[in-house]
């Protein structure tokens, strides 16, 4: 039980005493004391004035005076108004350091019976994962972790969007352009060199589109325009798509690719069997990168049919209705929002309905109470109308549907544009982050001894540190520029300070062991100074620290908990000394203090995918 606990137990117990009234503790308010007051805690007794018919100052003396005399943590306490303000005995915070190093596993709750789903990542097949994925699979990924530490069964997927038109125009333009060329002949990576062709597609068909623009029909569409306010540019800029689908001898090609593998024509099969293998074979190496993994992949080409028999069945139930064209709608306008095509009048199904298949068959196979949807703010419509029809439908499930909504990464350039071939690589962002962790660890010469295995371990350790802390550090719903530079510094809010303090430890920990102190000895050590308390303080909050960012699916709130406890550990660093403390207890005791920092971080860290170096 922690102390917040163990003051709201006992302030129960003490208005049940004092007032014959009985009170829920985990009701009790109860807050870290602010700065300007005297005090570790503070509780709040104004919402017992009027059952004991005194005032609060009263009440505050009241309680302060029980609680002094059943709470042996509690040393002292004053009254302020309807606050009591009450001060922890150093001891019970000596206490508690012992525990945090008695217990390798401190933080982590105990196992509930409850299983969690989380989706992320989801790729394309037309296309290396890029700097927006790589948000989102670190965003997924803590998210599976910190829930994991908060005592839920985790269960982590991914649908990897195989099939549609973007990927007939990566095979398309490879069956045209490739000359036969492979990712082995080449040298390229297996993704990136299908993402390629997805690009060379798009800039010939601007190239023909270009052509085209020329010609009487493209003429005389433009001088029919019906918003004469477009000129040139902008109308053919407008126009682009539905060029593509009219009168584009490419766009037909792609097209009829697309039907060729709808109708399951063993040639395009095969096609795009070799070339979703070369994608899956690269995305697997940039996930192991980045130390992700799944437990379950779902492919779009075996699930986009889903979905259909729920839509009938609701027919009948009165859920969905048909309009006269056969198409069948939702009216979600209860749920404020609108009415929503499920199925088109020929019968296929749209993206909703195959949602709508896949949650029912992942429950199924799953029977998750929770499930995490990890994807850009650009389908929050798309996710409210999700969520509604589930509701609507009466699946059991559909109260624990949560749309994880991140904003989108730019870079100090720019927004990055996929057709255009300027989005970042997942693989080259990771390289340069490790290259530029390098160039640091270089220039500042403290690792010319290590061998370059050593280095190199060092350096990817730091350069995937700084990558990933600085993508979660933000909260999920704001949209962020990343700057490569900027992740890998050691000062500052970044993954390399939070580890540059673990190395601290390690070093510190490493000359006492050389010294021959024993860190598993009792110290006599009883008087704290206010930079040991803070740090014990804040590592006390951590098992709450989880539990919040589990609740809110925040990641974000364990990384700004890891760079707190980082920068109480400089300020104690640089405030007292440890080898050299003024005793032989205090010795042992900050060595041990640091010893509960370090598991702390370490600990905090894993749940953000990040690594801790022993040396930088």
């Amino acid at each position: 039980m922690n102390i917040i606990s163990i003051i709201q137990n006992g302030v129960a117990q003490g208005v049940q005493t004092l007032y014959n009234q009985p009170v829920a503790p985990e009701t009790v308010p109860c807050s870290v004391t602010k700065k300007e007051f005297e005090g570790d805690f503070t509780i709040t007794v104004f919402a017992w004035a009027k059952l004991a018919r005194k005032s609060p100052v009263q009440i505050g003396q009241d309680l302060g005076a029980y609680l002094l005399q059943h709470v042996p943590a509690i040393t002292r306490f004053n009254v302020i108004q309807g606050f009591v303000n009450v001060t922890i005995s150093d001891a019970y915070w000596i206490d508690f350091l012992a525990q945090i190093n008695q217990n390798p596993a401190f933080g982590q709750a105990r196992q509930r019976q409850e299983r969690v789903m989380i989706e992320f990542s989801s790729p394309n097949t037309n296309k290396p994962l890029h700097l927006g994925h790589v948000r989102n699979i670190l965003l997924g990924w803590s998210t599976a972790k910190i829930l994991e530490a908060a005592g839920y069964d985790v269960v982590k997927t991914q649908v990897i969007n195989d099939r549609g038109i973007a990927i007939c125009k990566s095979m398309l333009a490879w069956q045209k352009y490739g000359e036969g060329k492979t990712p082995e002949s080449t040298g390229i990576k297996s993704d990136r060199f299908v993402g390629d062709y997805y690009v060379r597609f798009d800039k010939e068909l601007s190239k023909k589109y270009k052509i085209w623009q020329e010609t009487p029909h493209a003429i005389e569409l433009f001088e029919n325009r019906t918003k004469k306010e477009l000129d040139a540019a902008a109308f053919f800029k407008e126009y682009k798509n539905k060029y593509f689908n009219e009168n584009s001898k490419l766009g037909a090609a792609a097209r009829q690719m697309l039907l060729d593998w709808e109708a399951g024509k063993p040639e395009t099969m095969a096609l795009w069997q070799k070339m979703n293998g070369w994608v899956y074979d690269g995305f697997n190496q940039t996930y192991e990168q980045l130390g992700v993994h799944f437990d379950k992949n779902y492919y779009e080409s075996n699930t986009y049919m889903l979905g259909k028999d729920t839509i009938e069945k609701g027919i009948d139930q009165q859920i969905f209705y048909q309009k006269p064209d056969t198409s069948v709608w939702i009216d979600l306008t209860h749920a404020k929002l609108d009415h929503k095509l499920v199925l088109r009048s020929d019968g296929t199904s749209v993206y909703i309905t195959q949602d709508i298949g896949m949650a029912r068959l992942r429950d199924q196979e799953f029977g998750a109470k929770k499930v995490i949807y990890v994807v850009a703010d650009e389908q929050n419509y798309h996710f409210q109308v999700l969520f509604a029809i589930l509701k609507q439908l009466g699946e059991p499930y559909a109260d624990g549907l949560h749309h994880l909504s991140y904003g989108m990464v730019d870079l100090p350039s720019g927004k990055m544009k996929s057709r255009e071939g300027t989005v970042v690589d997942a693989d080259d962002l990771i390289k340069e982050v490790i290259d530029e962790a390098r160039q640091n660890s270089v220039e500042s010469g403290e690792i010319a001894a290590f061998s370059e295995t050593d280095k190199e371990a060092i350096f990817r350790k730091l350069g995937l540190g700084a990558l990933k802390y600085q993508l979660v550090k933000v909260h999920p719903k704001k949209r962020m520029i990343f700057d490569p530079k900027e992740s890998v510094q050691v000062i500052g809010q970044t993954g390399p300070y939070i580890q540059y303090s673990y190395v601290r430890v390690s070093s510190v920990a490493a000359r006492a062991v050389s010294e021959g102190i024993d860190l598993t000895q009792k110290s006599d050590y009883s008087d704290l100074k206010p930079a040991e308390k803070d740090l014990i303080l804040k590592m006390h909050d951590y098992p709450l620290i989880i539990s919040e960012a589990a609740e809110s699916y925040d990641p974000s709130v364990v990384a700004n908990f890891a760079y707190d406890l980082a920068k109480l550990y400089h300020k104690f660093w640089h405030d007292l000394s440890i080898l050299k403390a003024e005793s032989e207890g205090a010795k042992i005791f900050r060595l041990q203090l640091s010893k509960a920092v370090a598991q702390v971080l370490k600990h905090s860290f894993g749940l953000l995918g990040i690594e801790m170096p022993e040396r930088m």
